[in-house]
């Protein structure tokens, strides 16, 4: 078993097979040569800048970080991938931004984060000045233009730039397995966590560490570099990259000497530039996330005629795919296989399930990987495959080392259990007499609404903030389109009187648009137990309820 750096992996896939096209985005086409040059520039710039490595992994907590950290504020395009891979190469922990956050949230983030640096596209410019009084540590900042026209921020540099000013030299460090990689998420009451991992384990349990013909860890780069020089595909990225499961996915494609595409409008979902870039590039692998966007796609297909005969696997990942939409993805794509996965940012790739034309589409279920189990519902120990009692999943071997700077949570969540530490994020699972996991979702009142994760408490806290609201509770109701939509119940203060747009409004200064709600139901009675606890199974049947009126 080998211990690899991404830095060193990219650096020996680019001297295998340097012309080879690496990058696609628009009319650019990076070869791996041209983006292992670009790299190690972005690379040398940020330590010309004073940025690294301060404390090496062996003096440190698994919550705490020894590296600088560098914020990507961007929308996908061949920046992102470079400045991961840049970021890596000066042992720097990039992390992703949620570009839809609002001055509160980012200001939150960058603050845990302890960010010292920033790339963030030029549209993204007055967010971040609103924010930057506020972060005296974020120093570094360098700015995409992206055609938005905003000039570059007091102290930043262009990144064309300087790539172009700094070193092309391989920089004078030495990679370490222990590097982190860093993916935030939303934690328990809805405040973004940092998810530290050391590069090696994500690189076996989120990218591509495993043998696909064996299913065993690669025994070194050699091995590897067989495998990607004969590798050409090309693979659309088509969520975010500011989500795991679309980071995951380009590192997997990447890490077999693949080639990277993008469609040409990553500001949003558009479903014609999707289809017309895998007719266009000859995709073979794709990524999406569930019904939010199988639905627009199969729209498309219904109003328009592509040639997708080079598709052959369609991944979904950070949603469920449901099985109707699974079938009519697989009619109309002539030559392609659907691929569920499963998988949580503190645990990797944990099961998959694979459906043909020829098989029966479900959804829910998983083939779980050899290091997935279920673990009791006391967390104390290990349910063997043949007990159907509802336990938690969990994910043993190569998982995290805990959050960015809570001793805490990162205790809680990675418990050790006979012996083993385990990773248990907390979705609710069981096992199933065919040997798959059945994963029934996660305990707590998270709301999945295209792709994207809500917490009802942030939500609640949000409307709370209006004077004519007394009381709050948040649900999701099923949505075809988006998997959930969120719902508010709302009980107005005594004699106070609020329309839907004024609470909206509110909301919007304390959440992302995304989080608001798509109704607000007002109500004389909001349903609590003698706690003072929400009733959310009261509150989802009174949302659902209120649709079929």
């Amino acid at each position: 078993m080998s211990e690899f750096n991404i830095a060193a992996v990219h650096e020996a896939i680019a001297a295998a097979k340097p012309d080879a096209e690496c990058l696609i985005f628009r009319d650019r086409r990076y070869t791996w040569q041209q983006v292992n040059d670009r790299t190690r520039r972005l690379a040398n710039h940020l330590r010309s800048r004073g940025l690294g490595v301060h404390r090496e992994r062996d003096e440190l907590a698994g919550w705490e970080s020894g590296q600088d950290l560098l914020a990507l504020y961007l929308h996908n395009g061949p920046e992102y991938l470079e400045g991961m891979v840049g970021a890596y190469k000066a042992r720097v922990a990039p992390f992703n931004v949620n570009y839809r956050y609002v001055a509160a949230e980012l200001r939150h983030l960058f603050s845990d984060a302890g960010a010292r640096a920033a790339i963030y596209h030029a549209a993204f410019a007055p967010q971040l000045a609103e924010v930057l009084p506020d972060l005296p540590d974020l120093q570094v900042l360098i700015q995409v233009d992206d055609g938005s026209g905003n000039p570059l921020l007091p102290g930043a540099v262009d990144y064309e730039e300087a790539v172009a000013a700094a070193s092309p030299d391989l920089p004078d460090l030495d990679w370490s397995p222990d590097d982190l990689y860093v993916l935030y998420t939303g934690g328990t009451t809805g405040l973004p966590k940092g998810v530290l991992w050391r590069i090696a384990d994500i690189f076996v349990s989120g990218f591509v560490g495993r043998n696909s013909a064996t299913n065993e860890e690669y025994g070194s780069i050699d091995e590897m570099i067989d495998v990607a020089a004969a590798n050409g595909i090309h693979a659309l990225v088509t969520p975010p990259l500011m989500h795991g499961a679309a980071q995951w996915f380009a590192f997997n494609q990447l890490d077999q000497g693949g080639t990277a595409v993008f469609p040409s409008h990553p500001e949003h979902l558009d479903p014609v530039d999707v289809w017309s870039t895998v007719e266009r590039e000859k995709v073979v692998a794709m990524i999406i996330v569930g019904d939010a966007f199988a639905t627009p796609l199969l729209r498309a297909l219904e109003e328009h005629e592509f040639d997708l005969s080079s598709l052959a696997l369609v991944v979904s990942g950070g949603a469920p795919l449901s099985p109707r939409l699974k079938e009519q993805l697989l009619a109309r794509l002539p030559n392609a296989m659907v691929l569920d996965a499963i998988g949580a940012s503190e645990t990797g790739g944990q099961g998959r399930t694979f459906t043909t034309k020829d098989g029966n589409a479900t959804t829910g279920s998983f083939t779980p990987s050899s290091d997935t189990a279920v673990l009791s519902e006391d967390v104390r120990r290990v349910l063997l495959p043949d007990d159907h009692s509802l336990g938690w999943l969990a994910q043993r071997g190569r998982i995290p080392l805990g959050y960015l700077g809570d001793r805490a949570k990162t205790e809680r969540t990675f418990p050790v259990v006979e012996g083993i530490r385990w990773a248990v994020p907390g979705d609710r699972a069981r096992w199933r007499d065919d040997g798959t996991i059945e994963v029934l979702g996660r305990d707590s009142v998270t709301i999945v609404t295209g792709g994207e994760k809500v917490f009802a408490e942030e939500v609640e806290g949000a409307l709370k903030q209006h004077p004519a609201v007394d009381d709050a509770v948040v649900v999701g109701r099923p949505n075809e389109r988006w998997g959930q939509e969120v719902v508010a119940l709302v009980r107005l203060a005594p004699g106070a009187s609020v329309d839907t747009d004024s609470l909206l409004a509110e909301c919007e200064q304390h959440v992302a648009r995304y989080k608001l709600p798509k109704q607000i139901i007002f109500l004389d009675e909001i349903v609590r137990s003698p706690a003072g606890k929400a009733d959310y199974r009261w509150a989802k049947e009174v949302a659902v309820d209120d649709a079929t009126r």
